[in-house]
């Protein structure tokens, strides 16, 4: 499909006519609060899963707030003369929001989503029609340069992103906007790349009609149209990560074998960053046959930056090619065709000798240290979002782990972290735990074992001992010999300073 099947834009070039529909949406309580209380929470998160028939029966009266919902979430044409009592609708019209439907109705030309901020802003995501209402078969636009609105992952993305102030932030692959926009609060300049013109078209709707600043939009791929030399204090990007063969849909399909998109977008980075300056990234990579991922993904590291990745998820091929030919709605085709498509997407992976794919983030921080620390691992669990300040947390601990020995460690004096429990496991009316689990109920919450000093050191750290004291009170109590522990105990320490457990006084 081409993009001669994708709706005309409205027009980017008439802020007054942006804004007086910025207004008019806001009188009516377009916003993501007034949708909850509209909608109620089953049809509300039904809307996030492309369902609409729940909100189509929670808007049949005729108040302003439902016939906007219909208008530009449910995508219904809607009486000419109800729009009127609501919207600009002339100026609407002649910008391009809104077309003429039949003789007596408009419909609009995008989807337009209310999304809370994260400090109670009211913003707007504009997206092409037809990406938020293709129910469970898959989106309902598979043009070629679709451009889509808020899902999963850009959510994900925006909230791992460590959010502090900076000069000067960089969104690649932007699409419909959603990370220039947060970017936006937090960031002097905001510049926005997209191979796809049309996806820059709409991000300057989505900043203008959300009350943010102009971003400096530019087209291309990766860092392309980036000038030489310019750098940046923060750089995110939910990249086409797709591996897939050949490049059909622009959103999602990055055109390069394998999983080599993901791979130089990785390594580009490291050039394009400030010292001390962050970036982000969604990507999929490979699990080849007699290859730890781990290493591919170590290898992807740029030189000078400390790296946190993590792998959230992994599908077997046949998985993967389920989900993201369900996604385009090729399963609602003609079986021959499902099957060949199908087929082509197996014989990509057996070319590649790939086993598996994976899926998860990669944080980068440019330290220019000459000891960079990466790491990467497997963390399927639940999280808690926003996760920001737990990966800036993460790299203030690396900072801290590698300018400290054990000798350091031990003069050191450090607090638990907050809403952190144990758990002890054993057999019942056992007289003593098999083994002892802490427990965080924030951030990564994170459980690890520890042993009976472990969890005993880490109960009675507030930051009023140093952990050498702490230690030989442990020693005496227990009847061990205190350098014999002050030997074996660092190391644990540090394992608990580093996934979060304790936090340095």
């Amino acid at each position: 499909m081409s993009n001669a099947s994708l709706s005309p834009l409205p027009s980017a070039d008439r802020p007054d006519v942006t804004a007086r529909l910025r207004d008019a949406l806001l009188g009516a309580s377009f916003t993501a609060d007034g949708l909850l209380e509209l909608l109620g929470a089953p049809a509300y998160a039904a809307l996030s899963r492309s369902e609409t028939v729940p909100a189509l029966r929670a808007t049949r009266g005729d108040t302003p707030l439902e016939r906007l919902v219909r208008l530009f979430l449910l995508q219904q044409p809607v009486p000419y003369a109800r729009v009127a009592d609501v919207l600009p609708v002339g100026d609407c019209l002649e910008s391009g929001w809104l077309v003429r439907a039949g003789d007596d109705e408009v419909a609009a030309t995008v989807d337009v989503r209310p999304y809370g901020g994260p400090g109670g802003e009211d913003w707007f995501i504009v997206s092409d029609l037809g990406c938020a209402v293709g129910g469970a078969g898959g989106i309902g636009n598979r043009a070629e340069g679709v451009v889509l609105g808020v899902g999963g992952a850009s959510m994900t993305l925006a909230g791992l992103t460590v959010r502090t102030p900076v000069s000067a932030a960089l969104d690649l692959g932007t699409g419909s906007g959603i990370q220039a926009l947060h970017a936006s609060r937090h960031a002097t300049r905001v510049t926005a790349t997209d191979v796809n013109p049309r996806a820059l078209h709409i991000t300057a709707l989505t900043l203008a009609l959300s009350g943010a600043p102009a971003a400096d939009l530019r087209e291309g791929s990766l860092y392309e149209p980036v000038d030489d030399g310019d750098t940046y204090d923060l750089i995110v990007s939910n990249p086409p990560f797709v591996i897939s063969p050949g490049a059909r849909l622009t959103y999602r399909d990055g055109g390069m074998g394998g999983d080599d998109l993901c791979r130089s977008l990785v390594q580009q980075t490291g050039e394009r960053l400030n010292e001390g300056g962050f970036a982000h990234f969604l990507a999929n990579w490979q699990h080849g046959e007699g290859e730890d991922w781990t290493d591919r993904l170590r290898s992807w590291v740029p030189r000078g930056c400390d790296a946190w990745i993590v792998q959230r998820e992994v599908q077997d091929v046949t998985q993967y090619a389920e989900l993201w030919l369900r996604d385009a709605g090729d399963h609602r085709a003609d079986v021959a065709e499902y099957q060949a498509r199908y087929d082509a997407w197996l014989d990509e992976f057996e070319a590649r000798k790939v086993k598996a794919v994976g899926f998860g983030w990669i944080s980068l921080r440019r330290s220019g240290s000459a000891e960079p620390s990466i790491t990467v691992e497997e963390w399927p669990h639940p999280i808690e979002q926003p996760l920001g300040e737990t990966v800036r947390a993460h790299f203030d601990r690396v900072d801290y782990l590698r300018a400290h020995d054990d000798a350091a460690l031990l003069e050191a004096h450090f607090t638990l972290a907050g809403e952190v429990v144990q758990e002890q496991v054993g057999l019942p009316g056992a007289e003593d735990p098999e083994h002892v689990v802490l427990r965080q109920n924030r951030g990564m919450r994170r459980a690890t074992r520890v042993d009976t000093v472990g969890a005993g050191f880490a109960g009675v750290c507030d930051g009023s001992m140093s952990a050498g004291r702490i230690l030989d009170a442990i020693a005496q109590l227990v009847g061990e010999d205190p350098v014999a522990l002050r030997d074996r105990t660092p190391a644990q320490i540090r394992l608990l300073v580093e996934q979060g457990f304790l936090e340095p006084a």
